[in-house]
């Protein structure tokens, strides 16, 4: 299966062992977008509004080919800054878009109680409580 990894860009230390553990069971791995740049997004913000906006515009795009192009989406949400479960803005988008279109969606962990738990609830992901071999 072709899986897209998505995650906040402060968990990305996280997925090099997760992409291995996916690979060495068969699957396609696409990483999420910045990857090999994770703080390009605070870099683009120092140019100034106009252009952090194009930019963030520009991996929404990219997101969204990434999403279509898999099969499924792995959401990374662990904890962030004390709050468990993390899923953020960026990361929403994405799993509302593969629920959109029809793709299959795991959460590495159960639901956050955040502002998108409705939401992510009618969605209805596929929960693997960290535990990748739940994945195929």
């Amino acid at each position: 299966m072709k899986i897209y990894i998505c995650t906040s860009k402060h968990i990305y230390n996280k997925i090099p062992l997760i992409k291995e553990f996916l690979e060495k069971k068969g699957h396609i791995i696409t990483l999420p977008n910045s990857y090999d740049f994770p703080l390009k997004e605070e870099e683009m913000k120092k140019l100034g509004r106009e252009e952090h906006a194009k930019w963030k515009s520009s991996m929404l795009r990219l997101q969204e080919e990434k999403v279509k192009s898999n099969d499924a989406i792995l959401a990374l949400n662990l904890e962030k800054n004390g709050q468990e479960n993390y899923i953020g803005g960026a990361t929403f988008l994405e799993v509302y878009l593969a629920w959109r279109l029809g793709k299959k969606i795991f959460l590495y962990n159960p639901i956050p109680d955040n502002n998108f738990k409705d939401e992510l609830c009618a969605m209805n992901p596929i929960i693997i409580e960290g535990d990748l071999s739940k994945i195929d």
